[in-house]
Parts: C-alpha cells; structure tokens; sequence
C-alpha cells in the first residue's frame, strides 16, 4: 500500500478560511444588533444564515486541525474523515435554519410589522462587500475542498442575501410596502435549500464511500484491464477518504508467463497513469498469476 501522507485539500487553504472565519464572525454581531433594532426579519434571517457560516466554518477549521493529527494503531487512516463530517453536520444545520426562516416568514405574512429600511441598507450593502471579499479569498481553495467548497457556496449564499436585503430595504423606504421583507426572506431560505441538499450528498456519498463524481469508474476499469498480460481484474473500488485524497485497490489477474520484473514494472506504471490521469494518489494493486501456483501481492 502506498503511503497516507497526503495532505487534506481543506489544510491547504487553512490560513484564507482563518481569514474569511474572523470577517464573518465580526460582521454576524453587528448584523444581529441591527437586525433586532430594526425589526428586520430579512436581516436577521440572513443573520441566522450567517450564523451558520460562522459555525461551519469553525467546523471546518476544527476538522483541518483534526486532520493534522497523526495516525495510530486506532485511526490507520488518522483523522481525515472529520472534514467529511463537519461538512455533513453543516448541511442538517442549515436545512433546520432554513426551515425556520420560511416559518418565521409565513408568520410575518399574516401580521408584518414595521421595519426600519434605512438600517437593513446600511448592514446589507456592508455585508455584500464583505461577502464579495470572502468570495475572492476561497475561490481557489472551493475547487479542492468540501470544506472550502461549503463555505464558499455559503459566502455565495450570503452574497446573495445581501442583494435581497438591500432590495427590500429600497422597496420599504420607496412605497413603506412592509410585505416585501418576508417575501425576500422566504426566497433566502428557498435559496439556501438546493444547495444545501447538494453537499449534504457530497458529503453522505464520501462516507458511503462511492466513487468520485469527477472519476469515470469505467475508464479507470478500462485502463487496468487493457494492459498487456492482465487476464481480468476484479474487486475494484474508488473512494475519497477526504477532499483530495482518493484511494483505489483492485485485484488483478496476470498471464502465468509473466515475469517478476515485468509485475513490478506494470504495477509502477498503473500507479503512475492513475495518479497523472485520475488524481488517484493512494493505491492497493494485488496481483495473482493465472495458473495460482504461486500468488504474488505487489502494491
């Protein structure tokens, strides 16, 4: 087997979450404050959103912590899968947090109250830069990780928020139309849904260990199958063991003229195409010989 030493995607891009982490912390506080002298249910929805930013970004740092640690004779593959469940626990949350801001806002529907339009505009265009600001710092690392990726998605989501917000606060101070603020706040709630769903099935799939979206398994199949001097192959499996980290292992059955050094050069090339080809870094290939006079594991 090769050896685990890949770093986690997620640790990669550690210091730009740090970063994002301390913005987003430091701007909630302040739109809650407001939020709660304004009566803007709008603002405090999106607030609640943000809170769940600030949670699962803690998560997420907490889980590239966690994967730093070594691993032991218990944990063979360390701690990389806590990124996986930071990233699962972030979605249940926020499916719960949406479901409470359509509640709040069906609730605001038969009875909406005042609402200070003048202060949700100053807090949301705030928020808008800053959320563009987290935007451009996880860019980059979105691409790699779960974790980065969920908390992109949720600047994203902010982002977008802030827009509702600030056209609701327009609207309020243009015609006092106080329907709007639950209306914008119900379509911040629609919108966190789809997307949460989505990475909680990033996220499920990883731990059920099913293949890589991004990995054509039949290709991969193909590849080790059409070599010469494979008579078949079975016991496939790919899988990601955290964000940047997939393994495969198979079992493979040569021709019985095949030579030693013919076996470890076809195991080197294999492991060679599939990391340059597939991303595939940590792989177990068995090799047995047709006629099983003699096995022979090479990995």
């Amino acid at each position: 087997m090769s050896s685990l030493n890949s770093t986690s995607a997620g640790a990669k891009h550690n210091k730009s979450l740090k970063i994002v982490f301390a913005i987003t912390a430091t701007y909630l506080v302040i739109e809650v404050v407001v939020g709660f002298i304004s009566n803007s249910l709008a603002l405090l929805s999106d607030a609640a959103h943000m809170l769940t930013d600030v949670g699962g970004q803690a998560l997420a740092l907490f889980a590239i912590w966690m994967t730093s640690k070594p691993r032991n004779n218990r944990k063979t593959y360390g701690y990389y899968r806590v990124e996986i469940l930071s990233a699962l626990t972030n979605a249940i949350v926020l499916i719960f947090i949406s479901g409470f801001i359509l509640y709040e806002a069906w609730q605001r529907f038969q009875n909406p109250p005042a609402v200070a339009g003048t202060s949700m505009l100053i807090v949301a265009f705030c928020g808008l830069i800053i959320n563009i600001i987290g935007m451009k710092i996880l860019s980059a690392g979105s691409k790699e990780s779960i974790n980065i990726k969920g908390a992109f998605l949720e600047v994203v989501s902010d982002m977008l928020s802030s827009v509702g917000v600030i056209i609701a606060g327009i609207v309020i101070l243009a015609t006092g139309w106080l329907y709007i603020d639950p209306i914008m706040s119900a379509l911040i709630g629609l919108f966190i849904l789809p997307r949460t769903f989505r990475l909680l099935k990033e996220s499920v799939d990883i731990l059920l260990e099913a293949v890589p979206s991004n990995i054509d398994y039949g290709a991969v199949e193909k590849c080790i199958s059409e070599r010469e001097g494979v008579v078949s192959l079975h016991d496939l499996h790919i899988w990601t063991i955290t964000s940047g980290v997939t393994a495969l292992s198979v079992h493979v059955i040569m021709q019985n003229d095949i030579q030693l050094t013919q076996i470890s050069e076809f195991v080197q090339n294999i492991k060679e195409h599939l990391e340059s080809e597939f991303k595939i870094g940590h792989t177990t290939i068995e090799v047995h010989i047709q006629d099983d006079k003699y096995k022979m594991n090479i990995v």
